[in-house]
């Protein structure tokens, strides 16, 4: 909760708790400089969604901490504790219930992809049911995917999956038509083939649904200012290929 503090000046001024976001390895939305999948520094941490957090943090001049981890450890503390947050989140109806939300940060399209040279055609996303598709542990997209039957093996490290096509372990992967060629590239893998874009989802910061209410308003009203002037679209067009 906010707490009252005396400034030099002898007024009286709200102190909000400092808030921890915790991100993951995602590139473009978020990375780690190193490329590993932990950063606990604020300079060690890029990227689409990460540039507009820091951004806002700024302007918003509240006090925060800024770590990379894996998405479950980092979902499971926003989830769980006050004056914890997450991005880039997919809101969702199942996570409604544990977060404020401030954003779209950015926008991820679901995509089918295939390994280099293949053939695989598809008119809608029913024609994927006769394939092997491979997917992020506890992602929006293989969760959607599973809950509707189709075939789909998950892994906790997306970055395994576009050497999983290419030696044939599965025959598409649904990733973010932007971050999929990205991790593929960091594999040494170029050329993947786009099959299918079935569905886009904005992004946001999922703050914990108990933080203090003084720290989410802030949060929303700054990002609402830097929206409306053009701020948060022009910091995505370096990223955009």
């Amino acid at each position: 909760m906010c707490r009252i503090v005396v400034t030099a000046s002898g007024h009286q001024a709200l102190a909000q708790e400092k808030l921890s976001i915790f991100t993951e390895n995602y590139p473009p939305y978020n990375m780690s400089l190193s490329g590993s999948a932990f950063a606990h520094k604020e300079e060690d941490i890029a990227g689409l969604c990460s540039d507009v957090v820091k951004a806002l943090m700024r302007k918003s001049k509240l006090d925060y901490r800024l770590k990379l981890r894996n998405w479950a450890t980092g979902l499971s503390r926003a989830k769980t504790k006050p004056n914890h947050a997450i991005y880039c989140a997919a809101r969702t109806e199942d996570r409604e219930p544990y977060f404020h939300w401030v954003g779209p940060l950015a926008n991820i399209d679901w995509t089918l992809y295939a390994k280099p040279g293949s053939t695989i055609k598809l008119n809608s996303l029913d024609d994927a049911r006769k394939y092997r598709i491979g997917g992020y542990k506890d992602d929006v997209m293989s969760n959607y995917l599973i809950e509707r039957g189709f075939n789909v093996s998950t892994m906790a490290n997306d970055s395994l999956n576009p050497r999983r096509l290419v030696l044939d372990q599965i025959d598409l992967w649904v990733t973010d038509g932007l971050a999929g060629p990205y991790v593929a590239s960091e594999e040494d893998i170029t050329d993947l083939v786009s099959v299918l874009t079935f569905r886009s989802t904005p992004l946001y910061m999922a703050v914990n649904i108990n933080s203090d209410p003084e720290l989410i308003n802030k949060l929303q009203a700054t990002f609402k200012a830097m929206a409306e002037s053009g701020e948060v679209e022009a910091m995505s067009k370096p990223y955009v290929q």
